[in-house]
């Protein structure tokens, strides 16, 4: 698969560099929007990435005002061209919502999560994923397919050349939580242990012996970028809201929680056997 840029990513990119061009030349929204014409409210909203239509007529005018050379005008416009593009998931807002995960996946060089209660979404089956959302009675029966379907291709991110550094923490409650039948819940552990082999995928298991951590709360995500000025995002979801944080101190709660988990869980070989085990005991079950 070939890498995708990320409307939203390049939006926020866009935005704080306007802002930063502000700051530097001294000037306040009140005096942009009166040398540019520019209203208040849209050079405001251009800043803080909540535009989502950017006209090269108001970039021409801020870059103006801004004094900025050929090269870095010409860098902005292909920015504001990125950024009005649509991603394959903007087919998916049902299932994502709006500005969902797979916007910032898809620019990620590096994914960390945490995961109690289900195998993380770029480690499922379908017919895992099928359960998931067939057992939480909160998708209509005839919605789970485009759940199924959009899970497997926000997965693409790992078929691709060049994948991010994924390293899933997996607690050992998410493992053993029936998922279908055995034998879905059988492929899904081989599954775990096919995508452990990839070079650029490792797998923690949290075992129950491991007692109480840092990460107890519930499951959270966290992304880096490879552009410096990307800032880390910490992704966390429950039943009614969905959260992107990016504020340091935020960042760095997030961070000392997964270390903790990561510290407290299997190595990647060890995790692996467990898995190994978990399976061979299933089949002896069956």
């Amino acid at each position: 698969m070939k890498p995708t840029l990320s409307p939203t990513i390049r939006r926020r990119r866009l935005a704080r560099i306007l802002r930063d061009l502000r700051e530097e030349t001294g000037q306040t929204l009140e005096i942009v929007a009166q040398r540019t014409g520019v209203p208040k409210t849209t050079i405001g909203r251009l800043e803080t990435a909540e535009l989502k239509r950017i006209r090269s007529g108001q970039l021409d005018e801020l870059a103006r005002v801004y004094g900025v050379s050929e090269e870095a005008w010409k860098s902005l416009h292909q920015l504001a061209k990125d950024a009005n593009e649509r991603g394959w998931w903007s087919k998916y807002k049902d299932v994502f919502r709006s500005s969902g995960l797979p916007s910032f996946e898809i620019e990620a060089s590096y994914i960390r999560t945490y995961e109690a209660q289900v195998i993380p979404g770029l480690l499922q089956t379908p017919q895992y994923t099928r359960a998931v959302f067939t057992g939480t009675m909160s998708v209509p029966p005839e919605n789970v397919q485009r759940y199924v379907d959009g899970r497997r291709q926000r997965q693409e991110i790992l078929d691709r050349l060049y994948p991010p550094e994924y390293v899933a923490v997996i607690d050992e409650a998410a493992l053993r939580r029936p998922a279908g039948s055995w034998e879905d819940l059988t492929e899904q552990l081989r599954h775990l242990t096919q995508m452990a082999q990839r070079p650029r995928v490792t797998i923690h298991v949290l075992p129950f012996s491991a007692g109480m951590h840092g990460a107890n709360l519930g499951g959270f995500q966290i992304m880096d970028f490879p552009e410096p000025t990307d800032p880390t995002i910490a992704y966390v979801e429950n039943p009614t809201s969905i959260l992107f944080l990016e504020e340091e101190d935020e960042i760095r709660r997030y961070d000392a929680m997964w270390r903790e988990a990561h510290s407290a869980s299997l190595t990647a070989a060890q995790s692996v056997d467990f898995l190994h085990g978990m399976i061979t005991s299933l089949e002896g079950e069956a």
